[in-house]
């Protein structure tokens, strides 16, 4: 399954694809798409659109995760960041993709375990989780990973929930101990309590993109 996670915003929105298999997650793709501050807000949002399609048809992704709209006393934020999130699932209903939705703690907490987390923090547990070689930059791309993390593992969790109780003889016991999962995200918790940075990991992660 390939989750499409998006960091809302209209000068910069971050995107990030992850693959899930098993308990396994990957990145596949990820980076920013910027749009000129003296183009019209019509035709920078038309550019979001079509960037987001490109990307939707380049990767067809399962789910599309995107960041909670939350209330901030910046209404001139808040305001932008609806207009793109407005534009993002337009693009999503028109591809027949669902939508999943976190807020900045729910996605923090996924991933570096507390609601508190620093972007820098954030940023290194992305890295260890996907075992990436390399910061994943800038921010806003990092978040969209932390994004379809939380997503994928959201998923994850419901997905083992047993359906069907009348038969049975079809129901598993959910394997028992921590999963890959949560071993990567004690790992690294561990390793940045010890100071030991994550360059042991070895894995052919995606060059950053920046799409515009």
């Amino acid at each position: 399954m390939i989750i499409l996670g998006i960091d809302p915003g209209v000068a910069m929105l971050g995107y990030g694809l992850v693959e899930r298999t098993g308990p396994r997650l990957r990145a596949i793709d990820y980076g920013v798409i910027k749009t000129p501050s003296d183009l019209p807000l019509p035709e920078r949002l038309e550019s979001i659109y079509l960037a987001l399609t490109d990307l939707i048809e380049l990767h067809a992704p399962a789910l599309m995760g995107v960041e909670r709209l939350f209330f901030t006393k910046n209404v001139q934020t808040a305001f932008a960041v609806g207009q793109a999130r407005g534009v993002i699932l337009l693009a999503a209903a028109l591809h027949k993709l669902e939508i999943r939705e976190a807020t900045p703690n729910e996605v923090k907490v996924a991933t570096a375990g507390y609601g508190s987390s620093s972007k820098d923090q954030v940023q290194r547990m992305v890295q260890a989780i996907l075992g990436m070689p390399e910061l994943p930059e800038p921010d806003d791309a990092a978040d969209a990973l932390a994004i379809a993390i939380c997503v994928a593992n959201r998923e994850r969790s419901i997905s083992r929930i047993p359906t069907g109780p009348l038969d049975r003889s079809a129901i598993k016991p959910p394997p028992s101990g921590p999963t890959p999962y949560e071993k990567a995200v004690r790992d690294a918790l561990r390793r940045e309590r010890l100071g030991i940075g994550p360059e042991a990991q070895v894995s052919h992660a995606p060059k950053r993109k920046t799409a515009s």
